[in-house]
């Protein structure tokens, strides 16, 4: 089943909204095997919502609308579907009764144009929205349906949740759907290709693999489509396991994992701790060990050494060191990284420093430079990287999950060393 999303609003075409609820019913659908094949979002325009639903009913089995049922006049879409479906507005009145029942719970006077939201399309189904005013409408039109919905947030969810995907459920209309997303970090989008080239030919026809790449790691989304949804997820997992043989040192977990929450289980489980110095990454290495509930279990601490006299007051990086080979070089990145694990007495440390741009570079340093060093009980090494680019946030976002990965690999070295 192919379905189009209808937006109806001049507040989304100019900027005033996002239009979130498209992308949470695509998410949906997804899930039911109902694939989205366009999105399109209209003005509140009587003749531009007619031209979007006879657009759409070309290629879609399925239209959902959302928005314009307000009880305001500038809420037009009823009226532009009595034309398109030739048809009348009639009081419905169970629906007139719901609303009647809500005002007097609010304790607030009904008006005309309270009671007019009563007002329903003659030949639709009604979808009863048990949370707002506005009822859904479906319709049926040359082997398409039309379901049109308020575009509040949460009516318009309740109303999928509860009256739509059920009734396409019992018509048999959706399919089984299973996805995994496996998390990497460390090999660009063009060179992860690459290496899993072979193993992406030879997938099921039926499972489709997406790129997802952001700062933050590149996802490979693994989606499965047919009868059973027991039957794909097996035959994902078994895929995966494939995978892994091919890229194990850049998969770090899957689906919405965090690299800072695979960390801390490791350390929780190892009973070991972590602290970070940073100086070009600016505290984000820390914020994002921080956002993971219980952090406290692993991580003493982490330090924040902009200025070289915090890099010698706080970590005790050598005046020497910081005159003859500057800030960002290996050899502060080593006494950074010493430093903090002494200062805060922990199994295992991370330091950065580096030019997170825009300006600031030189050609032998340039923006995107940074110095990685990663000390745990066996060993202490750092490493150089150039992120391409002058983006500042994007530096330091790339700079702290390559330092992350860094200390997972290491984590995990230490773990099998000692099996």
């Amino acid at each position: 089943m192919k379905a189009e999303i209808i937006t109806i609003g001049d507040e989304i075409l100019i900027g005033q909204i996002v239009d979130t609820n498209s992308a949470w019913i695509g998410e949906q659908f997804n899930m039911n095997g109902i694939e989205i094949y366009q999105i399109t979002s209209v003005h509140d325009d009587h003749d531009h919502i007619l031209e979007a639903m006879r657009n759409a009913e070309k290629n879609a089995d399925l239209v959902v609308i959302t928005g314009g049922l307000g009880p305001t006049k500038d809420d037009i879409t009823k009226h532009a579907l009595c034309d398109y479906f030739d048809t009348e507005l009639e009081f419905h009145q169970p629906t007139l009764d719901h609303i009647i029942k809500r005002f007097r719970l609010r304790d607030i006077d009904m008006n005309k144009l309270n009671r007019d939201q009563a007002l329903i399309p003659a030949s639709c189904t009604i979808l009863h929205n048990k949370l707002g005013t506005a009822p859904g409408m479906l319709f049926e039109k040359n082997d398409t349906i039309f379901v049109s919905m308020p575009g509040v947030p949460f009516e318009m969810k309740y109303l999928v949740e509860h009256e739509l995907l059920p009734r396409l459920r019992e018509t048999c209309k959706t399919k089984a759907i299973y996805h995994k997303t496996v998390l990497t970090q460390g090999l660009p989008e063009s060179m992860l290709a690459e290496r899993i080239a072979g193993w992406e030919d030879a997938l099921p026809k039926h499972i489709k693999l997406a790129y997802l790449p952001n700062p933050m790691a590149v996802r490979l989304r693994l989606s499965a489509m047919g009868k059973d949804v027991e039957t794909l997820k097996e035959e994902v997992e078994r895929e995966i396991v494939k995978l892994l043989k091919i890229i194990p040192e850049s998969v770090f977990g899957f689906n919405t994992e965090t690299l800072a929450e695979v960390i801390g289980r490791m350390l929780v489980e190892k009973g070991k701790t972590m602290a970070v110095a940073e100086s070009c990454t600016g505290g984000y290495i820390s914020h994002l060990v921080t956002e993971v509930a219980g952090c406290s279990e692993y991580y003493q601490g982490g330090v924040t050494s902009y200025s070289n006299e915090a890099k010698k007051n706080v970590l005790g990086v050598s005046e020497e060191s910081l005159e003859n080979f500057g800030a960002v070089s290996e050899q502060v990145a080593l006494e950074m990284v010493n430093g903090i694990k002494s200062v805060l007495n922990a199994d295992y440390a991370i330091a950065t420093t580096g030019i997170a741009g825009p300006t600031g570079g030189t050609e032998e340093k340039p923006v995107g430079i940074v110095w990685i060093a990663i000390s745990g009980p066996n060993k202490t090494f750092a490493k150089r990287y150039v992120f391409v680019g002058d983006h500042r946030t994007r530096n330091i976002v790339r700079s702290s999950q390559t330092a992350l990965q860094m200390l997972r690999r290491m984590v995990l070295e230490d773990f099998f060393d000692k099996l």
